[in-house]
């Protein structure tokens, strides 16, 4: 059984993820009304990717004998700069959810919480691939400049994410 510590710290993740999921969904339709259909699709992939981390929490908080109490979501930010800008953001995010999946580990650490030890060595995992992807892109759109063709031959490349 999950310790009511450690589940209200899950509920906390449970958050901070669907948070992501709205922060990525609001710049993806940012960037579908700045006509890079790419990036938005991009964006989309990133949320339905943050939906499913939070629900691997949900069914491990479940599956424990815990119960999910789900928290307010702020609303996310509805304007964004440049796609270099909006990236940067985008690798400051996964910087802050790396380190709140850092804190539930030193948690799970401190309670001798081997099962929580285990899902959340999954986290740590993905949030390496996670950062380098944002910052992957990055550097790409710093080589792009302001190239129109480049930002194009870019979009095209994330629209092909699967």
């Amino acid at each position: 059984m999950v310790s009511k510590k450690m589940q209200s710290a899950l509920n906390q993740q449970i958050k901070h993820e669907l948070y992501s999921a709205y922060l990525y969904l609001s710049m993806a339709s940012h960037f579908e009304a700045s006509n890079l259909p790419g990036f938005g699709h991009w964006m989309k992939k990133q949320y339905e990717e943050e939906t499913g981390h939070a629900m691997k929490i949900y069914g491990y908080v479940n599956s424990r004998g815990g119960r999910v109490e789900l928290e307010a979501i702020e609303k996310p930010p509805a304007k964004f700069k440049s796609p270099l800008e909006v990236m940067k953001q985008v690798l400051e995010h996964e910087k802050i959810v790396t380190g709140t999946i850092h804190t539930l580990y030193d948690l799970a650490m401190k309670e001798n919480d081997y099962a929580t030890q285990v899902m959340l060595q999954w986290f740590i995992t993905e949030q390496v691939e996670e950062e380098k992807t944002a910052a992957d892109i990055i550097e790409q759109l710093k080589m792009v400049g302001d190239a129109p063709a480049g930002l194009i031959m870019l979009d095209r490349a994330l629209a092909a994410r699967s």
